[in-house]
């Protein structure tokens, strides 16, 4: 005789309670938050995951008042690859951390490191919660010191879907990758009413720290995405280049692009370098069609990074834009490619550096704002970056502007490449000339040899050669077979 029926009324406590954690806020609650344009915390998962395969861990936890203490958690894969995820749950108690939150914050946080995959945050809650003081407590590691940890082991991803605060916001920062949702998302360390209470100020979510804030003015977010959906095909995307966890080869992509010349390049690119040219139409002719992603479009936007495919194989570019600030490279953009150079050679790829730029950004403001100190930070992440690097001068950069971009000999470059008509030099030689006080002859020997191009360079095997503009994706692609981390290429 079997014991089901002594089995019954077990399993019906535990499914009554499993139906209450997964009720999130309830009908009227989840209807308000789907009726703004908002996705509820599960369903944010759900259209992450590849279907069906998201497990939760800690659906118990919390009072029976706080469904899964409105922070769910779990694990699931992403294009078959595992990956941890957390997403609060502004339907409960505005999806402020909990105590029993707090510890599944940082249980997640440290399976993801402890398995080895990419661990994704939704970020929608109020921050601690405030009645959290009137629970028993017990000193715990929380998941921001998880985070710290974990930082260059595996990839963390922060989605930004509607109002985040205080302890929750945190969490963006220490990601390697932010999205903020438009018109939904904002991150601040103190919400309105707060900074209202504590500075007088009146201020909106918004203007207090909405996308158009933190992608274009602080370089918190990285990217915006016009929707949840959007948001959520954008860290699939991103994490479609990266292994991961550090140390594994990143993923390889059969997009059947190989060799081919860009004879394209020679109507974007004009050789007088006094002349702009969008850069993302180089970038766009000479990787895999369709694999470019720009990081961070918004802030520093003289300096382009991205992620893109060549031959299949994911690489990180870094590139002037000569469009914006003809090039020069200020503030923002060295904050923005030290920190992108950093994470993506932590995991392991190749560096593209194209350099078109007449140096860092000179005068008062850039001086006071702490260029020298930023440039510098971005010189270290590139000559300290352990990958294969991949330098072309296409056709200038002056002074600091070419080290910073790897044009330095002896960087570690896998290759070293120039256009004809490029020039280097430590300022144009013109201003040089004047600034220096030099004679008429020694002027024009410096204006002539400048204008003499990367000859010079070749011949001392600065340069390792010289190329055609339409030479340029097949000799990328024939350095990135030739590396030591090569893997098979289209």
């Amino acid at each position: 005789m079997g014991h089901r029926d002594d089995w019954a009324p077990l399993l019906a406590s535990l499914e009554r309670r499993r139906a209450a954690a997964r009720a999130m806020g309830g009908d009227e609650k989840l209807r308000r938050h789907r009726a703004a344009g908002r996705v509820d915390a599960r369903e944010r998962i759900a259209r992450l995951l590849d279907s069906g395969t998201f497990t939760e861990v800690g659906l118990l936890a919390g009072r029976s008042e706080t469904p899964a203490d409105a922070f769910v958690a779990g694990s699931g894969t992403i294009d078959g690859r595992p990956v941890f995820v957390g997403a609060e749950d502004f339907s409960v108690a505005g999806g402020s951390i909990g105590v029993a939150a707090a510890t599944k914050r940082a249980r997640v946080a440290g399976l993801a490191r402890q398995e080895g995959a990419p661990l994704v945050l939704m970020l929608e809650g109020a921050g601690h919660r405030a009645a959290n003081s009137l629970e028993p407590q017990r000193p715990a590691p929380n998941d921001l010191q998880v985070l710290a940890e974990m930082a260059g082991e595996v990839p963390v991803i922060s989605v930004v879907t509607g109002p985040s605060a205080g302890h929750g916001a945190l969490a963006a920062p220490l990601s390697d990758f932010v999205v903020m949702v438009d018109g939904l998302a904002s991150l601040f360390t103190a919400g309105p009413p707060l900074v209202r209470a504590a500075t007088g100020e009146q201020v909106t979510k918004e203007e207090l720290g909405g996308p158009r804030v933190h992608a274009a003015v602080s370089g918190v977010a990285h990217n915006v995405a016009t929707d949840v959906d959007a948001a959520l095909a954008l860290v699939r995307r991103y994490l479609s280049y990266l292994p991961s966890r550090a140390g594994q080869a990143p993923p390889f992509t059969r997009t059947g692009d190989g060799d081919r010349t860009v004879d394209a390049l020679l109507d974007i690119i004009p050789p007088d370098p006094r002349r702009p040219y969008d850069m993302l139409d180089v970038l766009e002719e000479i990787v895999d069609e369709g694999t470019l992603l720009p990081i961070q479009p918004e802030y520093g936007p003289s300096m382009i990074t991205a992620l893109a495919r060549i031959g299949g194989r994911s690489v990180a570019v870094v590139a002037n834009q000569p469009a914006v600030l003809a090039g020069a490279i200020d503030v923002a953009a060295a904050d923005k490619a030290a920190r992108f150079v950093a994470t993506t050679a932590g995991f392991g790829l190749p560096l593209v550096q194209l350099a078109d730029n007449p140096g860092v950004l000179s005068g008062s403001a850039s001086e006071r704002a702490g260029i020298l100190r930023e440039a510098a930070r971005m010189f270290v992440a590139q000559h300290r970056a352990a990958v294969p690097k991949l330098h072309v001068t296409i056709r200038k950069a002056f002074g600091f502007g070419s080290s910073v971009m790897g044009q330095n000999a002896f960087g570690g470059q896998t290759v070293s490449l120039a256009f004809p008509g490029a020039m280097l030099g430590g300022i144009p030689a013109a201003v040089g000339g004047e600034t220096s006080g030099a004679d008429d002859d020694t002027r024009r020997a410096l204006v002539e040899h400048e204008a003499s191009g990367p000859w010079q360079l070749a011949q001392t095997a600065t340069y390792d050669d010289v190329i055609d503009p339409r030479e340029l994706r097949n000799r990328l692609l024939a350095a990135l077979r030739a590396c030591r981390h090569g893997v098979a290429i289209a």
